[in-house]
């Protein structure tokens, strides 16, 4: 516990950022707990955001809630356990509640296991929609930065995760939250209590960071075109740098190795790992079409089957099959998916099509040399020295 309990009463600094002295509301008896109010607003603008660039990649509409409806459980699961693994002392052996280990609403999520746990969920969904798992990967990119930049005023109704003593005039107030009545600040004599001085508001440091996270992956994205999964290993450079110095600052408990706090370990191998990863893997954006994509035009239809047609509902493909760019437009345009030329081929072998997803079972003669032939396929740029993926967009591509 940093500084001491006490009624405020020192000069008022107007520049100080106020902590709410209530986390929790009851509606007809039920808690309404701002933590996980938080968490489910991030999670409708991620899928929402993640929504829109699934569809500029050839996904049906709603495919974002298939993925959701098995990485939010998966992803919340993940992050508990996260959480307690590496905080356990709280929950197990001597002084522990173990069953306060079910209680999230108290707080205690960890991004890096809530990551694990809803890509083992993306990927499930994934399969089962017929998809390339990196598709969903990128498209989430800058959505996911938006839902944690979201879910940490989670963090801050909660008048925890604060960071050290600080005398800057953007400094936190901290109220002693009381134990015995969760989620309400300490009264006395009709005062909230806070705590002495004033603290590091690393959960707004980290809402900041990571809308400008958002911004970088959406911006360089838009820019270069990214595939296989490295606008996702973008993101998790640019969020591990903030989150390096951020957790830094920090001063709840925490595990702690040679003195440093664990967070900052995992921080730096992931942003090692997410560098190798960005460095190694190469390829163009992948775009993806029905598999049953028709490759010529449908003959003309009768005037009553047109009305027929106009009303029935659109139908979600079983499985897609990726397709260059250029392939891709003219599908979009006209509804006929053009022939596989051999530079196509390598393109969609590079965005991560397997050679017999071609239209020739087992790939036209000469993928490989068009392959190393086509610089975006080959991880080079288009001049064969930048090492791009693709000619920046002329026109705007992502939104």
């Amino acid at each position: 516990m940093v500084g001491v309990a006490t009624v405020a009463c020192a000069p008022v600094n107007y520049a100080a950022i106020p902590s709410p002295t209530t986390s929790v509301w009851h509606v007809l008896g039920l808690p309404i707990r701002a933590y996980a109010l938080c968490i489910v607003l991030g999670i409708v603008a991620a899928v929402l955001l993640m929504e829109v660039r699934l569809r500029r990649r050839g996904v049906a509409p709603w495919a974002s809630l298939d993925m959701a409806v098995w990485a939010v459980p998966l992803g919340i699961i993940g992050a508990r356990v996260y959480h307690l693994i590496t905080s356990p002392q709280d929950y197990f052996g001597s002084g522990g509640d173990p069953i306060r280990a079910l209680y999230i609403w108290e707080g205690g999520l960890g991004i890096w296991g809530a990551v694990a746990g809803g890509a083992v969920g993306a990927w499930i969904a994934a399969r089962q929609l017929g998809l390339p798992f990196a598709i969903f990967a990128d498209s989430l990119a800058p959505a996911l930065p938006v839902a944690q930049a979201i879910g940490r005023f989670g963090n801050w109704f909660n008048n925890e995760l604060y960071g050290k003593p600080t005398t800057l005039p953007w400094g936190l107030r901290v109220h002693d939250m009381d134990t015995s009545n969760p989620g309400h600040a300490t009264v006395i004599d009709g005062e909230a209590v806070t705590k002495a001085g004033l603290y590091h508001p690393t959960f707004l440091y980290e809402a900041v960071w990571d809308v400008g996270v958002a911004g970088l992956v959406w911006a360089l994205d838009r820019r270069f075109k990214f595939g296989r999964g490295r606008a996702f290993a973008l993101y998790v450079m640019a969020y591990t740098v903030g989150r390096f110095w951020i957790e830094i600052l920090r001063v709840d408990e925490a595990n702690k190795i040679f003195g440093v706090r664990l967070n900052v370990f995992t921080a730096a191998v992931l942003f090692v790992a997410a560098l190798i990863y960005f460095l190694a893997v190469r390829g163009p954006r992948a775009y993806v079409v029905p598999d049953d994509a028709p490759e010529v035009a449908p003959p003309p239809a009768a005037e009553g089957d047109d009305a027929e047609a106009a009303t029935e509902p659109p139908r979600a493909p079983k499985s897609y099959q990726v397709v260059s760019e250029s392939r891709f437009e003219a599908y979009q345009r006209t509804g006929v998916l053009p022939p596989d030329t051999e530079a196509d081929v390598a393109l969609e072998v590079a965005a991560g099509a397997h050679p017999h997803d071609a239209a020739d079972p087992a790939g036209p003669a000469g993928v490989g040399e068009a392959v190393l032939a086509t610089g975006a396929a080959a991880g080079t740029g288009p001049d064969g020295k930048s090492g791009s993926d693709a000619e920046p967009a002329s026109k705007p591509d992502e939104h």
